[in-house]
């Protein structure tokens, strides 16, 4: 059983930063692309960042140049660095870990943690 834990959401005020971690239960990080996904009130759930294998990373454009995502597969967790964070980004932040396909961990729909929640305001 995979099992995906978010932590280091909270409340900081505009043009702050946080960083949130994503730990893992097994060391599924490094056979897995890794994404940070975010759901605010009332809207669907959108990928903010991801990690593949091979340490390629992508960012939607709302977060480009002030999110970095990273991956310590000897900790088997994941980060999202979140800096200049605007009221906008508040949201609840998950991580998703998509096993690469063949691999004993694969499953068609991934895992996800629980979601941390990320408030920004003055």
């Amino acid at each position: 059983q995979v099992q995906l834990v978010e932590s280091g959401g909270g409340l900081v005020q505009p043009g702050g930063s946080l960083k949130l971690s994503c730990a893992a239960s097994i060391n599924i990080f490094s056979i897995s692309t890794i994404g940070w996904y975010r759901q605010a009130p009332g809207k669907e759930r959108e990928l903010v960042a991801r990690i593949f294998i091979s340490d390629l990373t992508y960012y939607t454009d709302a977060v480009k140049g002030r999110f970095t995502i990273s991956r310590d597969s000897t900790k088997n967790t994941v980060y999202l660095q979140m800096n200049s964070l605007k009221p906008e980004d508040t949201a609840i932040y998950y991580c998703k870990a998509d096993p690469q396909f063949g691999s004993s961990w694969y499953t068609f729909n991934g895992y996800w943690g629980q979601g941390t929640q990320v408030t920004v305001s003055s």
